[in-house]
């Protein structure tokens, strides 16, 4: 934990961060409280909470919810058995975490139920075509070795089933350069935002 904490005050993974809030906050437009499946230490939730938003994260690591700011509620669970009530929140969020789930299709239902009516899903998965992915798959110590799912059109199938959805590429990344981009070769992520 405290190496991820350190790379993330590096100047790149800042402006990633950066990158990330401002395409989330865009998206949430119309949302008050919003949930963050798979939120580890709370960087990019911080930043919510600044902008006004309540907000949960949801995260099976303990250790990781110990470095998240007061401002942001904590709850240790699995995305898979969400213990909240129906219909408790705005937006649900996935920040790079859903392809770390195992039994995700069940975490999509999840945020189904725990979503109000109309409210949005934003999930941004990792984009295994990218040049970005595949240089982190070089690194043996890479948590991209930790993903469990890499078919993003598999991913896609299950969301629309419960949502109405628009999906995109974004944040090309090329070495330490951070650029916009929806070409697959070059866009870090694949976003599906849907809506109930």
């Amino acid at each position: 934990m405290e190496k991820y904490l350190q790379s993330c005050k590096s100047e790149f993974w800042k402006k990633v961060f950066k990158a990330e809030l401002d395409y989330i906050l865009r998206q949430l437009k119309g949302a008050k409280d919003v949930l963050s499946v798979g939120c580890g230490p709370a960087i990019i939730e911080t930043g919510l909470a600044e902008h006004g938003f309540s907000v949960t994260g949801l995260d099976v690591s303990k250790e990781a919810l110990g470095q998240a700011p007061s401002s942001i509620r904590t709850v240790v669970g699995q995305a898979e058995k969400m213990g909240f009530a129906d219909c408790s929140f705005d937006a649900v969020i996935y920040v790079a975490s859903i392809q770390f789930i195992e039994r995700y299709k069940e975490a999509v239902k999840q945020t189904n139920r725990v979503l109000r009516s109309g409210g949005k899903i934003l999930i941004m998965l990792l984009n295994p075509d990218s040049e970005f992915f595949r240089e982190k798959n070089k690194d043996t110590d890479s948590y991209i070795k930790k993903i469990k799912h890499t078919n993003l059109m598999e991913i896609e199938d299950v969301v629309a089933k419960y949502f109405s959805i628009k999906t995109e590429y974004f944040l090309g990344i090329k070495g330490t350069e951070i650029f916009q981009s929806q070409d697959s070769d070059l866009a870090s992520l694949y976003i599906i935002k849907g809506k109930l």
